[in-house]
């Protein structure tokens, strides 16, 4: 029987491993939290929430549901004047607007492409410059040492 291996990163590694890429980010929730608030204090946290709400709407199984989901995004991120308004181009957006009297759910991969690269380009470089994350990477360094170091 093979033998399960786990692995294991400490809080700092963890917190650096976000510097690898997005991906890495978005899949670890502290790193999606520290993302989010970074994304708070920028006034575009409305970028992440839409990628979220994409990722959880292809999930979707339930056939009733998938228009209810759909029609929810659209109403919160697409339409003209959502309060959540993303920034997309009109021809993804006109094409959403024209789809979503019978969504799919691929209705808004267009969109969430779009999003993704916008975060990817310009938000998440920002974000491994800032405060929140160095922040972050430092207390984890520091609490780290204390554990191997006492008298830090």
């Amino acid at each position: 029987m093979p033998v399960k291996c786990c692995f294991y990163r400490s809080p700092a590694t963890e917190a650096l491993a976000w510097s690898e890429n997005m991906d890495t980010l978005l899949a670890n929730e502290a790193g999606l939290d520290a993302f989010r608030k970074f994304l708070q204090s920028e006034f575009s946290e409305e970028n992440v929430e839409f990628w979220l709400a994409c990722e959880d709407f292809k999930k979707t199984e339930n056939v009733e549901k998938i228009a209810s989901k759909a029609k929810m995004i659209y109403t919160e991120f697409i339409e003209a004047d959502a309060p959540k308004e993303i920034n997309i181009d009109f021809s993804t957006r006109d094409l959403i607007s024209k789809n979503i009297a019978e969504p799919t759910l691929k209705c808004f991969d267009e969109a969430q492409k779009l999003i993704y690269s916008l975060m990817a380009k310009d938000s998440y470089p920002r974000f491994l410059k800032s405060e929140i994350y160095k922040k972050l990477v430092n207390s984890q360094q520091v609490t780290n040492h204390k554990k191997w170091l006492p008298f830090l």
